[in-house]
């Protein structure tokens, strides 16, 4: 993973595992909402994230976002864009929070792709230009969130604003924590109030 410059703001995703936390939520919702849930929009999901994470609108602002995902897969399942090295490596989108400039990359055949991911994060954190960092790592398997707590721990900057997302809240870490289904939720265009009205209809 070679960047030639780190942005002050960068979201590191685990692609695959993201992708199957969005696939329980679409059929889980349709199922209660009644109606079909399309694929999440990925450029909204990580503008959801960066503000979670902190940012706030910057005409000029910018944020590196890296995915990382199994050789194996071309591409997301459940999110638009979706193919990796077509539609995302390399792209950009800009919004309300500036550009966000994407990179994919494959976990090789001779990484375990838990100790990719972990390496990726203090590769990333141990950058003096970053500044905000957004983490989403599969916190449900294995010992991964733990090692993710450790390789944080070493972080020697407490100039750096690091946010880990997970679907529940999870024990310990030297970071912010924010819940992933939030984030998800918008980009799917599922509304809290919509699923309230479906909550109070099934009563």
């Amino acid at each position: 993973m070679q960047e030639s410059k780190w942005s002050e703001n960068v979201i590191l995703v685990d692609a695959d595992y993201v992708d199957q936390v969005a696939f329980n939520l679409i059929v889980n919702f349709e199922r209660m909402l009644e109606r079909p849930v399309p694929r999440a929009d990925l450029a909204r999901w990580l503008e959801c994230v960066a503000l979670d994470g902190g940012l706030r609108p910057a005409a000029d602002g910018d944020t590196q976002v890296v995915l990382v995902h199994s050789k194996g897969r071309e591409q997301l399942q459940h999110f638009a864009p979706s193919h990796f090295s077509d539609e995302l490596h390399g792209k950009a989108f800009t919004g309300q929070l500036g550009e966000f400039q994407l990179s994919a990359y494959p976990v090789e055949e001779i990484a375990d792709g838990a100790d990719f991911f972990v390496e990726a994060l203090q590769l990333i954190a141990g950058q003096k230009e970053v500044k905000r960092l957004m983490v989403v790592p599969n916190a449900e398997q294995g010992d991964i969130y733990n090692k993710v707590c450790q390789a944080l721990r070493r972080v020697d900057d407490d100039g750096k604003r690091i946010t880990v997302f997970a679907m529940q809240p999870m024990a310990g870490g030297n970071f912010r924590q924010e819940i992933l289904g939030y984030s998800l939720l918008a980009a799917l265009g599922i509304s809290a109030d919509e699923i309230n009205r479906k909550s109070q209809m099934a009563k």
